[in-house]
């Protein structure tokens, strides 16, 4: 049975307003209680509909400008060196991302699920993204407008009638889409995409 406390908890949960080890302690509870993860999956559907139907806001005149300077200074960038400044650069051509460098983890508007680029290059028609989902995470439908491909690395991701775990392999064909997708223990990804991927813009615009 679901208390009054964890349903509050649930709500400030799908609105991404616990604190970090409040956060943590309530992921475990989700884990443990069917009942519990139903009800958190109820509210995050709600907030995504309540964020969809909110006004667009206008952007700051300033935005336009920032953005196409972005885009001209990474275009200019050699094919061979076409990155954004992002991980550790070593020798001439090489390029180090951590495991355990929490830099560069940016969350998206659903709450609950991080993006991490770690690779672009244009020039070959690629991208190359770390991808998180909390526990109870759902992650809304969408419709894939490039090819898309997925390898679960850690925990359960949950597509259709589908459940992948660690070293599971998932290919999108450009036009197909999904239903939500979700994670029950939550889960790390690895996700190959083309350069113009929203998640990809995504992260190289967000502050």
């Amino acid at each position: 049975m679901i208390t009054e406390q964890q349903e509050e908890q649930a709500a400030l949960f799908a609105l991404g307003l616990l604190g970090e080890e409040e956060r943590r302690h309530f992921a475990e509870a989700v884990r443990a209680d069917r009942q519990l993860r139903e009800l958190l999956w109820s509210l995050q559907r709600t907030a995504d509909k309540l964020a969809l139907a909110t006004p667009a806001a206008t952007p700051p005149p300033t935005l336009k400008d920032k953005v196409l300077k972005r885009i001209a200074i990474t275009q200019a960038v050699p094919a061979a060196a076409d990155r954004p400044s992002f991980g550790v650069a070593g020798a001439p051509g090489f390029l180090f991302h951590g495991g355990a460098d929490p830099s560069g983890w940016k969350q998206l508007p659903v709450r609950g699920a991080w993006i991490k680029l770690l690779s672009l290059e244009r020039g070959r028609g690629y991208a190359v993204l770390l991808g998180r989902l909390e526990p109870g995470m759902r992650y809304p439908a969408h419709t894939h407008a490039g090819p898309e491909e997925l390898l679960v690395l850690s925990g359960d991701l949950h597509i259709g009638g589908l459940t992948l775990g660690p070293g599971d392999f998932h290919h999108s064909d450009a036009g197909t889409s999904h239903e939500d997708n979700h994670s029950v223990e939550g889960c790390t990804l690895l996700a190959v995409v083309p350069p113009d991927h929203e998640l990809v813009q995504f992260a190289l615009a967000a502050g």
